[in-house]
């Protein structure tokens, strides 16, 4: 049974950092895609940031340079380390992990629908 458990959330002021985990049991995710989606209330989940198999990253424009996810698979952890937080950022963060076809990595990765494994969630909230 795959299970995975957001922390690490809280509120922090426009300028500032939070690195939030995901702990990832029953999934063996340097065979599949694990990654980081947030959605605000009344908006479609975005995708924020993903690893594939082969450790390549891939970021949302909106937070390219600003946020860096990375994995420590001796502990199953997915972590995404956010900096130079903004207002806009406010929003529940989620971790995902599923198998992306080798054909459909690059236009799936951030997708929502390409991913069936979720965590319940964890709110990060920025004031400005």
């Amino acid at each position: 049974q795959v299970q995975l458990v957001e922390s690490g959330g809280g509120s922090v002021q426009s300028g500032g950092s939070l690195r939030i985990s995901c702990v990832i049991s029953g999934f063996p995710y340097d065979t599949g895609c694990v990654g980081w989606f947030r959605q605000t209330p009344g908006k479609e989940r975005e995708g924020v940031a993903a690893i594939d198999s082969d450790g390549t990253t891939t970021y949302a424009k909106s937070v390219k340079g600003r946020f860096t996810i990375s994995q420590d698979s001796a502990k199953n952890t997915l972590l995404l380390q956010m900096n130079n937080l903004k207002p806009e950022d406010t929003a529940m963060y989620y971790c995902a992990a599923d198998y992306l076809p080798d054909n459909a990595i690059t236009d799936m990765i951030l997708q929502e629908k390409g991913y069936n494994y979720w965590g319940q969630g964890t709110q990060v909230t920025v004031s400005s």
